[in-house]
């Protein structure tokens, strides 16, 4: 057997060196600066490892795999083709041969990087989200968000899991490639870097959410859901009293104004005279600055909606009559926005445009619900201007019309305000500007309240929109109504729905009316959980199993909703614990939220009975054997967003941790004490100890509350007892 030791190709766009007295690959890939470094081994089916060599006529890119007597049996070969780089095992000899190559090391790609899945499933039954560097089994790819890179690995097994952080520099990834030379369709590792991977596919506008300014979705309340255009100043200040008794504690920030413009107590939107800025004088007679002011007294962000490319103000429109578009008769062109609309192809038009959100930054708004910007329909704003006929009514030659109207926008609101396009896709030039966007439509109307057909519709919009979510902007489904409108078990479903996935939460109810268990259930979604999906790839069927894995530096954990969106039958649902990305062979505790209670302890797949039109929220840990953190009754992701230490000190048998308090409320945290152990003491300080229950199941339930909003540390110490399960 030749042994020149190392080799060095260049192959297209990578470069792969190989040393075989350590058998170790070091594949970079130039122009990403992707990296994966590893261990080649082969393995024969009885287990004997097989020399990988440099053979004894060098080829570049290729390795030869020889047996017990020094007898080359099949050759390993590199290929590149663009950002791809394909091992492949070919055998040398005319019997079939047999053996599994395993590549096992660690992957960098870039600062902004993390583990997930980019090649979607047949069937997708099973959504994953993460809060934190959480892990799958199921992931497939790394994805650097500053760069828009991603690195995917394609072979019969792949393993990636998040390696502890060390320092500033680039994340680490431990990754595991395996494939077996029997199975052409197994015989192969890829690994592939795709540069612009969201700008080439789906998102042609993509820029980075700057989560350094805005680190989690908005929360707030608008009235449109609920009130429709009847919400005047005094409605809103009502309903912004009871807000900042029950809601801000918890988390929520903005309180937004809808409808305000003159004439608009009446629809439909196009007749609202929308571009004067001057509101309806009966409905707010103090005007907007006061309001604004009045907003932040409460406690929250003054929030605004306005329509910008259009009014049916008809006063206004002869005034500038030379701004807005007409048919070649003269006519004036309309649409959802406006009897008159503008014309973006006018420098004077989007000057005004820009200085019309100057206005509204200058009496007190800092949060911006821009509308009439969908682009599923010739009606508004980013289609309507794409309109053969409606380009040829421009003033000026216009290539990007709805382009040059965001950046005015964005322009006029500056660069650290909140601004959320409604109606607002992916595939637009709003990406590059916005934080926000609304995804789904109304889920109530003049007419026809929220049902669950409208709850429906809200789950789809939350999915389709999801691979987008807190890596381009953050999505909006539409308001959050938990009113007694609906059976508490929809509720419950709609509230698990937009927590889970994490994205823009704004309550919309009438909030005096609310039931204190329904104000109870809006809180639990308070303040929005910092989520990002794991699965990059639109997703159009409406899952019946959401994963939220969530990775704290103490503890790791998953939270699941089983939804049966059924308006026939109860169901039965088998989740394989494989399905969610855990090891089958593991053995997980499993709490269910709505009932308070453990289901038990499981290993391989769990079996549960869904009623329909609603959910289960589980909460599933692997079992340590010892006592452990399961819940808390503090938010719908039970311990991701109060949560911020834990830990076990087994000399002590003591657990230990802190939690985020809210003034005045008891939280409820259960703990699994296994047979062996029997709780002692339970203590806490910058916090009460109310209520302590110990069930016959294992857990034990700590009520603890404060005055005051606070970190409260908290302590359960154990005794040891005779037969404790090592």
């Amino acid at each position: 057997m030749a042994h020149t030791g190392r080799s060095a190709t260049t192959l297209g766009e990578w470069e792969a060196k190989f040393d075989e007295r350590t058998a170790v690959l070091d594949c970079r890939h130039r122009a990403s600066t992707a990296r994966l470094v590893g261990k080649l081994e082969f393995r024969s089916p009885g287990g004997e490892q097989m020399p990988i060599l440099i053979g004894p006529t060098p080829k570049p890119g290729q390795l030869m795999i020889y047996d017990s007597r020094g007898d080359g049996q099949m050759y390993l070969r590199f290929n590149s083709a663009g950002g791809a780089l394909t091992i492949t095992l070919t055998p040398r000899r005319r019997t079939a041969a047999r053996g599994q190559l395993t590549l096992c090391g660690t992957a960098t790609l870039g600062r902004r990087s993390f583990a997930c899945r980019t090649f979607p499933p047949q069937q997708t039954r099973v959504v994953q989200i993460s809060s934190g560097p959480a892990d799958s089994a199921l992931n497939d790819s790394l994805f650097d968000i500053a760069r828009d890179v991603a690195l995917r690995l394609r072979a019969e097994h792949v393993a990636i899991t998040t390696k502890p952080a060390e320092g500033a520099g680039k994340p680490t990834f431990a990754v595991t490639m395996q494939g077996r030379i029997e199975e052409p369709a197994a015989s192969e590792l890829t690994i592939t870097v795709h540069q612009g991977f969201y700008r080439s596919r789906y998102v042609p506008w993509y820029r980075p959410l700057d989560k350094k300014r805005l680190p989690t979705a908005p929360t707030g309340w608008m009235s449109w859901n609920t009130y429709f255009d009847q919400a005047g100043e005094k409605e809103n200040l009502d309903e912004a009293r009871i807000g900042a008794k029950y809601l801000k504690p918890y988390g929520l920030q903005i309180w937004s104004i809808e409808s305000w413009q003159d004439n608009s107590p009446c629809l439909p939107v196009s007749k609202f005279h929308h571009l004067s800025l001057r509101p309806c004088a009966k409905q707010f007679p103090h005007g907007m600055p006061w309001l604004a002011m009045q907003i932040r007294q409460f406690g929250f962000v003054p929030g605004l909606w306005s329509v910008p490319f259009g009014t049916g103000d008809e006063e206004f429109y002869r005034q500038h009559k030379g701004w807005f578009l007409h048919h070649p008769d003269g006519r004036p062109m309309s649409n959802w926005c406006g009897k008159f609309v503008l014309d973006p192809s006018q420098p004077a038009v989007r000057r005004f445009m820009t200085e019309c959100n100057r206005r509204m930054v200058e009496w007190g708004y800092d949060f911006f619900k821009i509308d009439g910007q969908w682009g599923g329909h010739r009606d508004y704003s980013a289609q309507f201007y794409e309109v053969p006929e409606v380009r040829a009514a421009f003033q000026r030659p216009c290539e990007n019309p709805f382009e040059l109207c965001t950046k005015a926008l964005r322009k006029g609101i500056g660069p650290n305000r909140i601004l959320l396009a409604g109606a607002a896709h992916f595939t637009g030039p709003e990406v590059a500007v916005t934080d926000a966007a609304r995804v789904g439509a109304d889920v109530a109307s003049p007419g026809h309240p929220t049902g669950w057909r409208n709850y429906l519709d809200q789950a789809r919009m939350i999915l389709t929109g999801l691979f987008v979510h807190g890596i381009v902007w953050y999505c909006d489904p539409d308001t959050l109504l938990v009113g007694t409108g609906a059976p508490i078990e929809q509720a419950r479903l709609i509230a698990t729905a937009i927590a889970l996935s994490g994205q823009v939460t704004f309550a919309g109810d009438k909030l005096g009316e609310l039931t204190p268990e329904r104000m109870w259930l809006l809180q639990r979604c308070l303040p929005v959980c910092d989520v990002r999906p794991l699965d990059l790839y639109p997703i159009n069927q409406l899952a019946p199993i959401w994963d939220l894995k969530i990775s704290r530096p103490f503890a790791h954990w998953d939270i699941v909703s089983l939804f049966n969106f059924s308006t026939e039958a109860d169901t039965t649902m088998d989740v394989e614990m494989a399905e969610l990305g855990l090891d089958a062979e593991k053995h997980y505790l499993v709490y269910d939220f709505w009932a308070g209670r453990l289901l038990g302890r499981f290993s391989g797949r769990v079996s549960l009975e869904v009623k329909r039109q609603s959910n289960m929220l589980l909460a599933i840990h692997e079992d340590l054997g010892r006592p452990q953190f399961l819940s808390t009754d503090r938010h719908l992701t039970q311990g991701a967003v109060s949560l911020t230490a834990l830990e076990w000190d087994e000399s002590l048998l003591t657990l230990s941790g802190e939690s985020e308090m809210v003034a005045g409320e008891q939280t409820r945290l259960t703990f699994s004490v296994p047979a062996g152990f029997q709780s002692k003491a339970v203590e806490a300080a910058r916090a009460q100890v109310g209520r302590i229950d110990r069930n016959d199941d294992g857990m034990v339930v700590v009520e603890i509350g404060s005055s005051r909003a606070t970190t409260a540390t908290w302590q359960l110490r154990f005794a040891a007892e005779s037969g404790r399960r090592k």
